[in-house]
């Protein structure tokens, strides 16, 4: 995953965790904006989601961020 996508989803879920909770969920969509303006990066989410993690359409914010910094960043 690149470190752009990296910063964008921490940065996303500190930001919906500050405003709605620890219990927040989201989805991959709410790291862009509603129209598809990078679509290489939307899929490389959608990948890193759907495919390679196989999670839910919702996941808890926080879950997300721990996984995402947890990655190896090589």
């Amino acid at each position: 995953m690149r470190e752009i996508l990296r910063n964008k989803i921490i940065q996303v879920c500190n930001s919906k965790i500050e405003q709605k909770g620890p219990n927040v969920g989201l989805s991959f969509y709410a790291f862009f904006a509603n129209r598809n303006d990078n679509p290489a990066l939307l899929m490389e989410a959608a990948e890193w989601w759907i495919k390679t993690h196989e999670l839910d359409h919702f996941e808890k914010a926080v879950k997300i961020k721990q996984m995402v910094e947890a990655m190896d960043r090589t």
